[in-house]
C-alpha cells in the first residue's frame, strides 16, 4: 500500500474522530504527496514518498525555528504537523548504524586513515546507502570524526 493510500485512510479516520487539527495536517501531507506524483506523472517510489515526508517535516521545523515566540498558535500547529508527519516517516538510522555503514565503505575503498582529500570519494560511496534512511547532516558530522 502506498503512502498516499495510508495517509488518506488516516485522514478519513481523523475525520470520523472529528479531530480537525490532525485531519488538516494529514490533508497537507496528502496534497504534497499527490503533487509530487503529478509532477512525476507516475506513481512514487517508496524512497520518493519518504523524501516528500522528510521535506514536509523539515519545513515544519523551519517554521517553528523562524516564528517569533509570541506567535504560539503557529508554533503549536507546526509542532503538531511534525508529530503527525513523523508517524509516516521511516525510522532514521542512529549514530551506531551510521558508523557501521561508514566502516563498511572505508573497508571497501581500502582507506584505513582517511584524510581530507578522501572525503569526496567516501561521500560518493556512502550517501546512496544512507539516503532517505539517515539525516545527511548527522552523517557528515559523524564522518568528520574519522578525519585526523
Amino acid at each position: 500500500m502506498s503512502k498516499i493510500d495510508t495517509v488518506r485512510m488516516a485522514m478519513m479516520q481523523a475525520m470520523k474522530e472529528k479531530n480537525k487539527e490532525r485531519k488538516d495536517a494529514l490533508s497537507l501531507l496528502l496534497a504534497a504527496l499527490k503533487n509530487k506524483a503529478i509532477d512525476k506523472r507516475a506513481d512514487l517510489t517508496e524512497e520518493e514518498e519518504n523524501a516528500v515526508i522528510f521535506r514536509e517535516i523539515k519545513q515544519a521545523q523551519e517554521t517553528v525555528e523562524s516564528t517569533p515566540a509570541d506567535r504560539v498558535e503557529i508554533i503549536e500547529e507546526a509542532k503538531l504537523r511534525m508529530s503527525v508527519y513523523s508517524e509516516f516517516a521511516p525510522k532514521l538510522m542512529d549514530e551506531a548504524e551510521i558508523r557501521e555503514v561508514i566502516a563498511q565503505v572505508l573497508a571497501e575503498l581500502e582507506i584505513s586513515q582517511p584524510v581530507g582529500k578522501d572525503k569526496g570519494r567516501i561521500m560518493k560511496a556512502l550517501m546512496p546507502r544512507v539516503k532517505g534512511k539517515a539525516d545527511g547532516s548527522l552523517v557528515n558530522k559523524i564522518l568528520g570524526t574519522y578525519f585526523a
